[in-house]
């Protein structure tokens, strides 16, 4: 972000801090605070890029967020949207793709504050150690985490999660066919891996255009307890459990801050209609609704 455009962010954040305040207050009086579900990416200081952020501005932005907010796992979050009633600032902290570099730095730091997170990953990429094709393009073949990684991830707690096979674009993807292949297949190869359940799934890039309503379905289909998009918005009490929608973590600090106490410009975010993908049953957790 340029720097003048971060000074009239801040700007603006400080000048509507006290109506987040107040409006905070009603909410938390009415237990409607929203659950805020951020993703990163890669935390690492070599070969920055736009999906990369530095472990300094990594460590600043948890150590923030531990002291402000109620740090809670999916099925925690699932709970409370399900429920209708949540009274405490919440996040839930995921990871999407699968970098290597995260069990360095990003991931041990979670763990030693004992703060939960979901790490989705590719199969392609962890199973066979290919690099992403986002990289490749930015000529630079990061490492992909290998299953013994994610072995030590999971069990050390982590919910790792399936984000496709080949880090597909599901919303250009007509044949449910391939759907199937790329939704079933990341769960069955990771849970033939790792040897426990693979319970949540996360779309690709994640914006609107990346959604698929045929995708919605096929994964509650095959027993997944929720998905993610990726398009900024909120998760609010009484909405449904099954979707949960992320917000993209800048590395600056103001912009999570925005992000994080509610921004009333972001509210009216416009939602994907994932249609009716409960004509099969629900798997047995928390979202079975």
């Amino acid at each position: 972000m340029p720097y003048w455009k971060e000074v009239l962010l801040g700007c603006y954040y400080l000048a509507s801090l006290p109506a987040r305040r107040r409006a905070a207050v009603d909410r938390a009086a009415l237990k409607r605070e929203p659950v805020c579900t951020l993703f990163y990416h890669r935390v690492a200081d070599d070969h920055p890029n736009e999906w990369t952020m530095s472990r300094d501005a990594f460590e600043q932005q948890i150590e923030w967020i531990a002291e402000h907010y109620d740090v809670i796992s999916l099925q925690e979050a699932q709970r409370r949207i399900a429920a209708g009633e949540n009274r405490w600032p919440s996040v839930c902290l995921t990871f999407d793709d699968g970098y290597a570099e995260n069990c360095e730095f990003a991931a041990p730091l979670l763990l030693r504050k004992n703060l939960p997170f979901t790490y989705f990953v590719s199969t392609n990429h962890v199973l066979g150690g290919e690099p992403f094709g986002h990289d490749l393009e930015n000529g630079v073949a990061l490492r992909p985490n290998s299953i013994a990684e994610l072995r030590a991830l999971a069990e050390a707690g982590v919910e790792i999660g399936a984000h496709t096979r080949s880090h597909a674009n599901l919303g250009a993807i007509a044949d449910e066919r391939v759907l199937r292949d790329e939704i079933a297949g990341s769960k069955t190869e990771l849970e033939e891996q790792l040897g426990r359940s693979i319970r949540y799934f996360a779309f690709p890039f994640g914006l609107h255009a990346n959604l698929n309503r045929a995708a919605f379905r096929i994964a509650h289909e095959v027993g997944f307890h929720g998905v993610c998009s990726a398009y900024g918005a909120y998760n609010w009490p009484g909405g449904d459990p099954f979707h949960i929608r992320r917000i993209h973590a800048d590395p600056e600090l103001i912009r999570l801050k925005n992000w994080l106490t509610i921004d009333p410009r972001k509210l009216e975010s416009a939602e994907f209609d994932p249609g009716d993908y409960r004509a099969t049953p629900a798997p047995v957790g928390v979202n079975s609704h």
